[in-house]
């Protein structure tokens, strides 16, 4: 797996020229960002029924925690893409109820000495104003804060890792499965058939068979229906099982299946860079844009099995 590099540091956007008069639509916002900040490229097996299976690169959105701290207090670690880091702080201070209004806020900045090297560009400290009083305790037990997860990608996928080691077990996935898995979660979405608005998560044995679909408005809720699922049936470790949600993977898809003991993710949609590196450091196949007979396999590539096709280098010619 070829990972581009991806900086995280915090960039101010150009002002737009004043006879412009249109709103900047969120790509303009990320290319002032500079692209490199919002996006990896990685090294996939794009398999596909008509033409093979082929190596080339691909473009997955960047996932790093950010810590965010209350003068020298940690307040919460929040996973996001780099990028108006400051502006996500005032939103989520706001939008808690930390503070009342912007005047509340003395100073907001990226910290430059921090534990980890490559955290230097993950913690935003807050200096509220004097008079301004917080009742930390209360905020951190509401916001569920902890920093020990991790306040850069490397230590966040360290740490996932020592409380479930790397998967070793050999066990493999039929490709010509994944577009009938897929298709299997659609039809067994009722309340999503009927309103569109839920995530889904379903949970396939070795043979392909559907044994569980459970339905949620976060993605996590609904992955973690399916499992504690199993759980309740004694099922779990879930060795030769594959993960399908509906949506895109994040790293806690990816944690929680690694918790599972599951071997395969696929998704009909894309990972973020965190959930490929915690996947391809964990053992897991991730596999995303299961679409038809398409899909992307971006890690753990032995576990997928595709027959006679052979993977070559995509020239790129269409």
């Amino acid at each position: 797996m070829l990972v581009g590099s991806a900086g995280v540091r915090e960039h101010r956007a150009m002002p737009t020229d004043a006879r412009d008069s249109r709103c900047p639509s969120a790509s303009d916002t990320l290319r002032d960002l500079g692209d490199d900040d919002a996006t990896q490229t990685v090294e996939v097996l794009r398999v596909d029924e008509g033409s093979g299976a082929k190596l080339r690169a691909d473009q997955i959105v960047v996932e790093e925690p950010l810590e965010i701290q209350l003068g020298p207090v940690s307040l919460a670690v929040v996973m996001r893409t780099p990028g108006h880091d400051l502006e996500l702080v005032r939103g989520f201070l706001a939008g808690e109820r930390v503070v009342a209004s912007p005047d509340e806020i003395e100073s907001i900045r990226h910290c430059t000495r921090v534990a980890h090297s490559d955290a230097i560009d993950n913690v935003v400290r807050v200096v509220l104003r004097p008079g301004v009083q917080v009742d930390l305790e209360s905020l951190r037990r509401n916001l569920f804060a902890s920093s020990s997860c991790g306040i850069c990608g490397k230590a966040t996928v360290d740490n996932a890792l020592e409380v479930a080691p790397p998967l070793e077990d050999d066990a493999c996935i039929v490709a010509s499965r994944l577009p009938e898995m897929a298709e299997a979660l659609l039809d067994a979405q009722d309340v999503f058939a009927a309103t569109g608005g839920l995530h889904g998560a379903a949970l396939f044995d070795v043979e392909g068979n559907c044994k569980v679909v459970r339905e949620d408005v976060g993605r996590h809720n609904a992955v973690d229906k399916v499992i504690g699922w199993a759980l309740e049936r004694g099922e779990v470790p879930l060795r030769g099982h594959t993960l399908m949600v509906s949506g895109r993977v994040s790293f806690e898809i990816v944690q929680k299946a690694l918790a599972a003991r599951v071997p395969v993710v696929a998704a009909v949609s894309a990972p973020t860079s965190l959930a490929v590196d915690a996947a391809a450091r964990a053992g897991i196949a991730l596999i995303g844009f299961v679409r038809g007979h398409s899909f992307n396999v971006y890690t753990a590539p032995q576990r997928v099995l595709i027959g006679d096709l052979r993977p070559t280098k995509d020239d790129g010619s269409p």
